[in-house]
């Protein structure tokens, strides 16, 4: 018997013919979920919750009270194309979070398995966010914006879209993001800038001193040498020693089309000027 049975004591509960749930799922009161939905098994949504069509929610997922997912895109462009809102397993989706369905760019919006998405985040249309990631109270990502694995973005940053964030990236609280931001990197301050490499979250993921230190000297090649980027990633493939972070940095740059983010510079704090 479908786990959705469950909600039969809520008579305010909404639940299609349509849909799909899982073995075990619980549904609370005032929940809707309409048709064209998945839903995996272990997952429980919280009352006051809209799924709408075009909804796969992987195993074991948590959303909480008020969340909206798979709602058209706030694109004009968007002509009503069967598009879908893809969720991994064990993700956790905190209080009213917003999360748009896809457009015919990429056809679906993606947050993979063992991600957190805090209270009050807007995903937008065809964002795609890898595994393990969080996006922290209240950010917001305009539409076609990448995340990678394990980048970590803090309360109340607002990304362009087109954006990049690479793996293991952070990026600090209240940020403003136009450019993309490099793989192992903390991002921070106005304008958002480099502000030297994730080491804290490096250590924590296992990362050794060694690979730490090596990310760090790529670094300080790209941003403390005065060359340009182009420069930089040719004296790297000239000069270092081939591994694992050194191509996965040079190839996010190599395929960056908005530029990736500066070094900091104090004279812009102090005197920002407009575009």
């Amino acid at each position: 018997m479908p786990a959705y049975f469950e909600t039969m004591n809520y008579p305010n509960t909404s639940i299609d013919p349509g849909a799909k749930i899982g073995k075990d799922v619980k549904i609370d009161a005032f929940t809707v979920i309409q048709n064209n939905v998945e839903i995996g098994e272990g997952s429980w949504i919280g009352s006051n919750v809209t799924i709408m069509e075009g909804a796969r929610i992987g195993k074991h997922c948590r959303i909480f009270p008020g969340a909206v997912i798979s709602g058209i895109p706030q694109d004009l462009k968007f002509a009503g194309e069967d598009t879908t809102v893809e969720i991994g397993d064990h993700t956790i989706i905190r209080e009213f979070v917003t999360i748009n369905r896809g457009t015919k760019d990429r056809w679906k919006t993606v947050v993979g398995s063992h991600c957190l998405i805090m209270a009050y985040c807007h995903i937008a249309h065809d964002c795609i966010i890898g595994d393990h990631c969080i996006l922290s109270n209240n950010t917001q990502l305009a539409g076609h914006i990448i995340i990678e694995d394990f980048a970590i973005l803090g309360g109340m940053c607002a990304l362009h879209q087109f954006v990049r964030i690479g793996k293991h990236a952070f990026v600090s609280g209240g940020s403003l993001g136009g450019k993309d931001v490099p793989p192992y990197t903390v991002a921070a301050r106005y304008p958002l800038s480099y502000g030297g490499i994730n080491s804290v979250g490096l250590k924590r993921r296992g990362f050794s001193n060694e690979k730490i230190n090596i990310i760090l000297d790529i670094y300080r090649v790209i941003y403390n040498t005065g060359l340009n980027p182009t420069q930089a990633l040719e004296y790297l493939e000239r000069e270092f020693p081939e591994s694992a972070e050194k191509n996965e940095i040079v190839e996010f740059i190599r395929n960056s089309p908005r530029g990736i983010i500066r070094r900091f510079s104090q004279e812009k704090e102090e005197e920002p000027k407009p575009e």
